[in-house]
C-alpha cells in the first residue's frame, strides 16, 4: 500500500483479510512509504501491520543496483515515460521518482517469486509502482481505481491501464469513465464493489422520531469534497425538523479546525460534535443507536469527489434512514426515494430540504430502511465481492501481492 494502516482505508484490509481466508492463494502486503496511524484503530489490521513489507534504504539501493544490472534500458524507458508524464508538476515529479526507487526494492524481490501477481489499489503512485515491477521485472498485474485518482489526477493513466492485465473500479460510474481512457478497450475493466459483512451491522428498520433531539451521524474524512460545510449552512437555515438535529462526525482530517470554527460560527456549536478516528466497532455501535446518517458529499474545487463511499452501505445495512446526495457513484447504493434520499450536490437549501423530508417521513423510512438492507445483502456483500475479485484475479496465480493507498 502507499501507506498502511489507514484508518479511512478500511474496505481495503477487509478485502485482503477476506481474500486471505479463502486460502486460494498466498497472500502479502507491501506498501511504499510508511504511515503515522496506528494500526490497533482498527483490530483486522493489526496482524497486517506486524506483516507489511516496505523497502528501507539498504533495500532501495539494492533494487537500483539490481535494476541497473539486469535491465538498464527498461529502467532508463521507465524514468523517461515518469519524467515525461509528470514534467510539468515538479512536485509530483519529485514523489513519481521516489516511488519508481521503492518501486525497484520490490521488483527486486518479487522477481524471485514465480507466479507472483500485484493487485494495487489506487491508480496513482501503487499502481505506479505496480507498472515499474512489471517494466523491471516482468510482475503481472491489475489495480482498483477508487476516486481521486480518476477524477483529479490521471497522470499516466493511460500507460497503467494499457499495461495491467485487468482493471477494477468500484461502480458503473466509474467504469464509464475508464471506458474512455486511452488502452481501456484492450484491458478489461470490471465492477468490483468494496463489500461488508452484513453480519457484523444488526439491522434496525427506524424513522425519525416526532419530538425531541435527532441524532445525527456523519461517518467521513474531514476534507472539502465531503461537504461538511454544506451540511453546517444546511442546519443553519433552520426548519422544524432540522433544528432538532443533534450531529455527531467521525472522522479526523485537515479541516477538522476551520470545520470547529464554523460550527460555532454558524451558532451549531452546541449541536456538533467531533469525535476524531472510531475503530469499526465503535462506529457500528453509533449507528445502531442514529435516527439519521448523513453524508453530503461535493465536488471539491480540485475536482475531488466520493467513488463510492463505504460508510453509506454500512449505514444503509444498520437500517438508519440515510440522505446523501446524487454525485458519482452514491445514487448506486443511495435510489433515492427507494433505500434514502438524494440532495443536490452543493446546495444547502436543497439538503436542508431532504434532511426535512427524511425527518418527517415516519411511515416511509423504515420501507427505505428495509429496501436498503436487501440492496445491502444482494450487492455489497464482501464475500461476494471477494467471489467476484477471485474472478478477475484468475486461477491460475501462485501468489498475490497487494500494493495500495491513497494517491
Amino acid at each position: 500500500m502507499s501507506r498502511f494502516p489507514k484508518t479511512s482505508e478500511t474496505f481495503i484490509v477487509r478485502e485482503l483479510d477476506a481474500l486471505d481466508r479463502r486460502g486460494q492463494w498466498e497472500v502479502g502486503l507491501r506498501s511504499l512509504f510508511g504511515s503515522p496511524e496506528p494500526a490497533a484503530v482498527h483490530p483486522v489490521a493489526v496482524r497486517w501491520a506486524a506483516a507489511v513489507r516496505r523497502p528501507r534504504a539498504a533495500g532501495v539501493a539494492r533494487g537500483l543496483c539490481w535494476a541497473l544490472r539486469r535491465a538498464p534500458r527498461a529502467l532508463f524507458g521507465v524514468l523517461c515515460v515518469v519524467v515525461r508524464e509528470h514534467a510539468r508538476h515538479p512536485a509530483a515529479l519529485a514523489r513519481a521518482l521516489v516511488t519508481v526507487a521503492l518501486a525497484t526494492g520490490h521488483a527486486r524481490e518479487l522477481a524471485g517469486e514465480p507466479g507472483v501477481r500485484i493487485h494495487a489499489h489506487f491508480a496513482t503512485y501503487p499502481a505506479l509502482a505496480a507498472w515499474v515491477c512489471h517494466r523491471l521485472a516482468g510482475v503481472r498485474y491489475g489495480f482498483t481505481a477508487h476516486a481521486h485518482d480518476l477524477y483529479v489526477d490521471r497522470t499516466m493513466l493511460a500507460a497503467k491501464v494499457e499495461a495491467a492485465d485487468y482493471v477494477v473500479t468500484v461502480s458503473e460510474f466509474n467504469r464509464r469513465l475508464l471506458a474512455g481512457i486511452p488502452g481501456a478497450p484492450d484491458t478489461p475493466v470490471h465492477v468490483v464493489r468494496c463489500g461488508i459483512d452484513s453480519g457484523h451491522y444488526p439491522f434496525r428498520a427506524r424513522a425519525v422520531p416526532c419530538t425531541g433531539p435527532v441524532r445525527a451521524l456523519c461517518v467521513a474524512s474531514l476534507e472539502g469534497y465531503k461537504g461538511h460545510r454544506v451540511l453546517f449552512e444546511a442546519l443553519a437555515l433552520g426548519g422544524p425538523g432540522v433544528d432538532r438535529v443533534e450531529l455527531r462526525l467521525v472522522g479526523d482530517g485537515p479541516l477538522r479546525q476551520e470545520l470547529a470554527e464554523l460550527a460555532t460560527s454558524s451558532g451549531l456549536g452546541r449541536r456538533v460534535r467531533f469525535l476524531g478516528r472510531r475503530s469499526e466497532l465503535e462506529v457500528r455501535r453509533l449507528l445502531a443507536a442514529a435516527d439519521l446518517f448523513v453524508l453530503p458529499s461535493v465536488v471539491a474545487d480540485n475536482g475531488q469527489m466520493e467513488g463510492l463511499p463505504v460508510a453509506l452501505i454500512e449505514a444503509l445495512a444498520s437500517g438508519v434512514p440515510t440522505v446523501s446526495t446524487a454525485l458519482s457513484g452514491i445514487p448506486e447504493i443511495v435510489l433515492d426515494g427507494v433505500t434514502g434520499l438524494l440532495a443536490r450536490p452543493g446546495s444547502a437549501r436543497s439538503l436542508r430540504d431532504t434532511l426535512e423530508r427524511a425527518i418527517a417521513d415516519v411511515q416511509g423510512a423504515p420501507w427505505r430502511a428495509r429496501a436498503g438492507r436487501d440492496l445491502v445483502e444482494s450487492r455489497f456483500e464482501l464475500e461476494s465481492s471477494i467471489d467476484e475479485l477471485l474472478t478477475v484475479l484468475g486461477g491460475d496465480a501462485l501468489g498475490v501481492a497487494s500494493l495500495g493507498g491513497p494517491r
